[in-house]
C-alpha cells in the first residue's frame, strides 16, 4: 500500500515535470514542433527573429521557475519520507543576523528578552532537571516484594573467635522488575436463597426462590470483561497496536479470539461509552477558543474490494474551562465536517477558532453556521512555510525565521513568568494576563516589523523575492493571513499557534504506521469515540486503562444526570 502511494506521488510529479521538458526541446506535449529546429528554418525578418528570441527567453524564465518549484516540491517529499522532522535551524546561520536581532529586541520594556542562544552564538547552561541528574526514587505505591539474601550458614561464625556472628541491621536495593501480563477468568457468582418453611408447607405459589441480580455489563452476553476490554482499547488507541497483534499477544496465553470479535468489542465499547463521548461534545462546543485540525486516513472501500479510499479525523481541543479533546471521523475532507461540528458555536458570543488556511473553515468565519467566530492563524504554519522555502532562499528563510523566534521569546517569558505560581488555576490565570501584557508591549511592535520586512523582499516593492518562487509563495502565505495571525494579541486565552491540536492527532499519525486503515467508516466512528475518551485522560494525567475499566463497569447503571462524573478530568474512581 506504501509503495503504491509513493508511485503515485512519483508519477504525478512526472507529469509536472513533461511541460518543462517540452520546453527544453522544443516541442510541445503531443510531439509538434513549437520553434524552428535548425538554422535553415530561421526567418529572415529581423523582427520575427527578436519575437523569437524573447520567445525563448521568456519560456527558459518560465521553466527555471518551474524547475525551481518541482525541486522545492521534491526535496520537501524526500525530507518528509526520509528525513529528519525538526525544524531547527543551523546556529551558524542565524549568527550572521546577530545585529538584525538585536536591533529587534530594543525597546525600554523588553530589556529582560533575549533572543535563543543559537541568534546570538553564546553558550547557555543547559536547564536543571526539576529532579536532578541520577536515578529517581521508585514510586512509592508500587507493591514491594522482599527478597531476602542471606549469609550461608558457614560464614556466618567469626573468624577470629569462631563464634556465631550476630545480625546488625540489612541494606535494601530496590530494582524495578517486571511481571508479564495475566489473563484470567473472572467467575459471577450469584447467590440463590429460598424460603424452607414455604418449601415444607407446599406453599401455593412454591418455594420462595431469590437470586441476586446480575450485574451489568457493557456488552450483553459478551466473553470480555472491563478489565479485557480497556485493555485492548488503551494497547490499540493509546499504544498503537493493530488487533492483529494483540490477537497474537493473546494467542501466548492460550486464549483465541479473534480480530474480528475484538474489532467487535470495539464498536459494541464505543456504543456504550457515546453518552460521555456526546457530553464532551457539548463541553468542547461550550468553549471560547476551540483549536482545530485533521489528518486523512486510508479506509477500506467496501464498493471496491481490494482498494481504499481516503476519510478524514478531525480534532478538537477544548479551551481551559471546558478541558476536553473531541475527535470527530468524516468520509472526506469536505466542509460538511466541521461545518456540522460548530453548527450555532458562537451564536451568543464573540468565539476562536484556531486552525490552518484550509478553506473549509471559511464558511465557519463568514458566520454561516449561525455564530461570531473569529480566525486566529497559527504561526507554526507560517514558520514551516519559510523553512520549507530555506533551500531557494536561505538568507530571507534565516531572517524570517529570526523574526518569529522573537515573537516565541515574547511567549516563553510569559510562561517564566506564570511559572512561579503553583496552583495549575492560579498559574494559568497568571498566563493569560502576563501573555496578553507582554504581547501588546512587545509583539505588536515585532509583527509590525516582521510585516514591514515581508513587504520589503517582493520583487513588486523593490525586493528580490520572486512570487511564484518557492520563498515568494511562502512571503505571500504570510501576508494574505496576516489578519488572522496577529489576532493572538488580542486575547491572552489565545495561542500563537496550533500545536496543540497538531500534537492530538499525532496518536493518529503514529498509529497509521502500525494498522494502516481502517476497516469502514463505521470502524473510522468508533475510532473516533475512543481515541477522544484516551487523548482527554492523557491530557488530565489519567491513567487510561484504570479509567476505561471503571467507566465500562459503571456505565450501564449509571445516573443520567450524573454523566458528568464520569468525564475524565472530574472522574473519581469507584471504591472497590
Amino acid at each position: 500500500m506504501r509503495h503504491r502511494r509513493k508511485k503515485m506521488k512519483i508519477s504525478r510529479i512526472c507529469r509536472k515535470l513533461l511541460p518543462a521538458l517540452c520546453v527544453l526541446h522544443g516541442v510541445t506535449t503531443d510531439g509538434s514542433t513549437s520553434l524552428p529546429t535548425s538554422s535553415e528554418e530561421l526567418p529572415e525578418d529581423l523582427a520575427t527573429c527578436h519575437a523569437i528570441i524573447r520567445q525563448l527567453l521568456e519560456a527558459h524564465s518560465e521553466d527555471a521557475r518551474l524547475i525551481e518549484g518541482l525541486q522545492h516540491q521534491l526535496k520537501n517529499l524526500l525530507r518528509r519520507a526520509y528525513g529528519r522532522s525538526s525544524e531547527k535551524l543551523d546556529p551558524n546561520q542565524l549568527a550572521l543576523f546577530e545585529k538584525m536581532l538585536a536591533e529587534l529586541q530594543q525597546a525600554p520594556s523588553q530589556a529582560s528578552l533575549v533572543a535563543e542562544p543559537a541568534a546570538t552564538g553564546t553558550a547557555q547552561a543547559p536547564k536543571s532537571s526539576p529532579n536532578g541528574h541520577g536515578r529517581r526514587q521508585l514510586p512509592a505505591e508500587l507493591e514491594r516484594r522482599a527478597v531476602i539474601i542471606d549469609l550461608p550458614e558457614d560464614q556466618k561464625a567469626c573468624p577470629c573467635c569462631h563464634g556465631m556472628r550476630q545480625p546488625m541491621g540489612e541494606e535494601i536495593t530496590e530494582k524495578l522488575d517486571y511481571e508479564p501480563a495475566r489473563v484470567f477468568v473472572r467467575q459471577e457468582i450469584r447467590k440463590k436463597y429460598v424460603c424452607r418453611a414455604c418449601e415444607a408447607a407446599a406453599a401455593e405459589g412454591g418455594p420462595q426462590i431469590v437470586i441476586a441480580d446480575k450485574p451489568l455489563s457493557p456488552i450483553e452476553k459478551g466473553l470480555a470483561a472491563p478489565g479485557l476490554l480497556a485493555q485492548i482499547i488503551v494497547s490499540k488507541y493509546a499504544d498503537h497496536q493493530p488487533l492483529n497483534r494483540l490477537e497474537r499477544i493473546l494467542g501466548r496465553h492460550d486464549i483465541q479470539i479473534s480480530r474480528s470479535t475484538t474489532c467487535d468489542w470495539m464498536r459494541q465499547c464505543a456504543e456504550a461509552l457515546r453518552p460521555v463521548y456526546e457530553l464532551m461534545v457539548q463541553e468542547v462546543v461550550a468553549s471560547r477558543v476551540i483549536h482545530t485540525d485533521d489528518t486523512p486516513v486510508d479506509v477500506l472501500d467496501r464498493e471496491v474490494p481490494g482498494t481504499t479510499k481516503t476519510g478524514r479525523f478531525w480534532v478538537y481541543v477544548g479551551d481551559e474551562d471546558h478541558p476536553q479533546i473531541v475527535f470527530d471521523y468524516t468520509p472526506s475532507r469536505s466542509r460538511d465536517g466541521p461545518m456540522a461540528f460548530l453548527k450555532g458555536w458562537g451564536k451568543e458570543s464573540r468565539v476562536y477558532l484556531q486552525a490552518d488556511a484550509f478553506g473549509g473553515y471559511d464558511g465557519i468565519y463568514r458566520g454561516e453556521t449561525g455564530g461570531q467566530v473569529t480566525e486566529v492563524a497559527c504561526m507554526a504554519h507560517c514558520r514551516r512555510k519559510f523553512y520549507d522555502a530555506r533551500n531557494s532562499d536561505t538568507a530571507t528563510a534565516t531572517q524570517a525565521l529570526a523574526h518569529i523566534r522573537l515573537l516565541y521569546d515574547v511567549e516563553d517569558q510569559a510562561k517564566a513568568l506564570a511559572a512561579e505560581e503553583s496552583d495549575p488555576q492560579a498559574r494559568w490565570r497568571k498566563l493569560v494576563t502576563e501573555r496578553l501584557r507582554l504581547r501588546q508591549e512587545i509583539a505588536m511592535s515585532r509583527l509590525a516589523q516582521f510585516k514591514a520586512w515581508l513587504e520589503s523582499r517582493q520583487i513588486a516593492k523593490g525586493g528580490p523575492v520572486l512570487p511564484k518562487s518557492p520563498m515568494g509563495l511562502a512571503i505571500a502565505y504570510a501576508l494574505n493571513q496576516w489578519e488572522a495571525l496577529c489576532v493572538y494579541t488580542t486575547a491572552g486565552e489565545l495561542a500563537i499557534d496550533n500545536n496543540i491540536s497538531e500534537r492530538a492527532l499525532r496518536r493518529i499519525a503514529v498509529g497509521r504506521g502500525n494498522w494502516v486503515f481502517m476497516g469502514s467508516d463505521t470502524g473510522g466512528r468508533t475510532a473516533a469515540v475512543l481515541f477522544a475518551l484516551v487523548a482527554t485522560c492523557e491530557r488530565h494525567h489519567v491513567n487510561p486503562f484504570e479509567y476505561l475499566r471503571d467507566v465500562l463497569t459503571r456505565i450501564a447503571a449509571h445516573p443520567m444526570n450524573r454523566l458528568a462524573d464520569l468525564l475524565p478530568d472530574r472522574w473519581q474512581p469507584a471504591p472497590r
